[in-house]
Parts: C-alpha cells; sequence; structure tokens
C-alpha cells in the first residue's frame, strides 16, 4: 500500500507480461510477408511444410492397413502400367480417368482450403470449362464429341448422334462428373477449419474467428451462420453449403468448436457442395453462354459509348478462334493467328491469380509456424 494504491501483486505482473507477449508475437507473425522479410518467410515456410508432412506421415502410418493398401495400389498401378499386355490400353484408360477426376478435386481444394485466401478455380477452370463445352455444343450441333481428344480438347463429331442431342440437361450431363469432382475437392477444403476449432475445444483453447464482438455487417453475418449452423444442425450446414457463400468457413469452425460428429458436418457439406449448388452452379453458366445470349450480349457490348467497337473487336476474334478449332478436320476454317489479345489476356490473369494462391500459402505457412514459435517460448516463460 503506497499513496492509497494497492501494489500489483507479482503474479498479476506475470500474466500482463505474458499477454503483451503473445500480442508481440501475433503482430510479428502477421507481417511476416514475402515482400518484407522474405528469407525468414521463406524457412519458416519449409519448416512449417516439413512438420505438417511428418504429422500427415505419421497419422497415416497409424492406420497401417490403410497405409498399406495404398502403397500396395500404387506400386501395382505403376507397375501394370509400363508392363506391356492386353491389360495395358484398360490400366491406360483407367490412370487418365482418375487423373481427369483428381485434376478437379485439386482444384476443388485450392478453392476453399483456407480462411479466405483460396484459388478461385471456379471462376479460373471449371466455369470456362462448362462454358467451352456449352459453346462447343451449339457449334456442333451435339455432344458426342470424339474421345480422345475430349476431354484436354474438343472436336466436332463427324455425325451427330441423336441421343446427344443439344439441350440444357444434356449439357449438364456431360459436365457433371467434372463438376461434382469439384464440389467434392471444395468439401474437403473446408476441413482444416473443422478439424483446427474441433481441436482447439478438446485441448481447453478458443478460436479467435468466432469473435462475437464484432458489430460491423460482416461480424452480424458471422453471427447469423454460427446461430444457424448450431441450432438447425445438419440442415443447416446443408442451408450454409447450397449456396455461394464467403462465410461457410465459420461453418466449419463452428462445427468443430461444437463438436458437431465428423460426418454430420462432412455429409452435408458434400451435398450442399458437390450436389445442389455445383447444379445451380452449372446452370447459371449455361444459360448464360448460351448462343442467343452470347450473340445479344457482344450487341450490348458494341453500343459502349467510345469503347464498345474496341472491346468487341478482340472479343468476336476469340469466338472465332474457339469455333474454329472445334472443326479441325475442315482445313479452310482454322485461321493463320491461333491466338488473341483475349485469350493472352485471360491467361496473365490466371498467372497472376495462381502466383498471388503460391504467395498467400507461403505467408499462411510462415506465419503459422512463427505463432508456433511464439507459443513454445511464451509455455517455457511460464
Amino acid at each position: 500500500m503506497r499513496n492509497g494504491l494497492h501494489a500489483p501483486h507479482p503474479k498479476e505482473i506475470r500474466l500482463s507480461l505474458n499477454d503483451r507477449t503473445k500480442t508481440n508475437s501475433s503482430m510479428e507473425a502477421d507481417s511476416l510477408v514475402l515482400w518484407r522479410r522474405p528469407l525468414i518467410t521463406l524457412e519458416y515456410f519449409f519448416r512449417e511444410l516439413f512438420i505438417l508432412i511428418n504429422t500427415g506421415l505419421q497419422r497415416l502410418i497409424a492406420y497401417r492397413v490403410l497405409a498399406l493398401t495404398i502403397a500396395v495400389a500404387i506400386i501395382g498401378t505403376a507397375i501394370s502400367y509400363y508392363i506391356s499386355g492386353p491389360h495395358q490400353q484398360y490400366v491406360h484408360l483407367v490412370v487418365a480417368t482418375l487423373a481427369w477426376w483428381g485434376w478437379w478435386v485439386v482444384l476443388g481444394v485450392c478453392s476453399s482450403v483456407g480462411l479466405g485466401t483460396g484459388l478461385h478455380t471456379f471462376l479460373l477452370y471449371l466455369g470456362p470449362h462448362i462454358a467451352r463445352v456449352t459453346l462447343a455444343a451449339y457449334e456442333c450441333g451435339g455432344l458426342n464429341f470424339p474421345e480422345p481428344p475430349y476431354p484436354n480438347d474438343i472436336i466436332c463429331p463427324a455425325e451427330v448422334d441423336p441421343n446427344y442431342a443439344v439441350s440444357i440437361w444434356n449439357i449438364m450431363a456431360k459436365v457433371r462428373v467434372e463438376s461434382m469432382m469439384w464440389g467434392i475437392g471444395t468439401a474437403l477444403g473446408e476441413l482444416p477449419p473443422y478439424f483446427m476449432a474441433r481441436a482447439a475445444r478438446l485441448s481447453g483453447a478458443g478460436v479467435a474467428e468466432l469473435n462475437t464482438d464484432d458489430d460491423s455487417r460482416t461480424g452480424r453475418a458471422k453471427i447469423m451462420v454460427q446461430k444457424l449452423v448450431q441450432r438447425v444442425g445438419f440442415a443447416g450446414i446443408l442451408a450454409c453449403a447450397s449456396v455461394p457463400n464467403p462465410l461457410f468457413d465459420l461453418a466449419g469452425l463452428t462445427c468443430g468448436h461444437f463438436l458437431v460428429p465428423f460426418w454430420t458436418f462432412f455429409g452435408a457439406t458434400v451435398i450442399g457442395k458437390a450436389v445442389i449448388k455445383m447444379h445451380l452452379q452449372k446452370m447459371f453458366v449455361i444459360i448464360a453462354f448460351n448462343e442467343t445470349l452470347v450473340g445479344q450480349a457482344l450487341s450490348w457490348v458494341e453500343k459502349i459509348p467510345y469503347i464498345g467497337p474496341k472491346l468487341e473487336a478482340p472479343l468476336l476474334e476469340f469466338l472465332r478462334n474457339q469455333k474454329a478449332r472445334l472443326h479441325k478436320n475442315d482445313s479452310t476454317q482454322i485461321p493463320e493467328n491461333q491466338g488473341s489479345v483475349l485469350s493472352n489476356i485471360l491467361e496473365k490473369f490466371v498467372l497472376a491469380m495462381v502466383v498471388y494462391f503460391i504467395v498467400s500459402i507461403v505467408n499462411a505457412l510462415a506465419q503459422n509456424y512463427s505463432k508456433r514459435v511464439g507459443k513454445k517460448k511464451s509455455k517455457k516463460r511460464e
């Protein structure tokens, strides 16, 4: 007691110092980005990547039967793939099909993995694939594209099969597998927030993203998603997953925090994303790229003052080149200049998005390792 004031207890001083240390370490981790501290960021990234790979391998080894089955399947497939025989063409077909499906699953995972830092692979890959199939269907008059080269490339068939006539439902069926694989990938990408929140709850810690003190519009939307998932359960998760929802990460965090069973969360997420939402997105793209609507959209672009004609020319050139590629058997329809300004711009845009995604992943893993080191230091001080 001095001048009417109580001296702080040593324990209180220790707690305040720990809180200050945690705040400083969190601020230091957030400032750890490639354009500020490139060498330390890369070092922390590789350290965290090594920890994640090591943890994953240890968990896989814990399930010895599953690990042995995967190893035997990979070795057997590799041997049968290269040994000649009557089985080889079927093995090649199975491997090519699985690789095609796996490509869309990986793109789906990249789209939803991370808290808001995913790569928008629907806009960059799946949406253009559906649009390409739609435009090719209306140009060719049918959907029985020769396989190969489909799905890597599209060429109009010599004769149109009446069973593959052009309709919205047939186009949806043509791209259904790719769309569902992409949807399953997006569901898999939602698992890290779920497991992170579940592990934090079981260890007695909290999740910062579930803080309800934010009074902004985003904060109120977060609270609404949390309450919907918490009160309604499976139906609430299904409703959040069935519509384009940038806050769905919070549904995974909420389910993990309140220890919702895994299959309840994952089952509702797969049904919502791979079945319901994907059919809505497919139908939107197919209707938007109907040949009549595309022509009408180009006429609207032409009417834009000053820049309309300049925008219409590269768009028309791009469409002409795409249509010419569909008739590769007819050499007279293939233009000499296969490229276009629009296609070059799109390629650069996709490349920029991929680079941004890779940089964000490197920064996130480096910051995670920095926080991991900070927690170890704070535990030693305690």
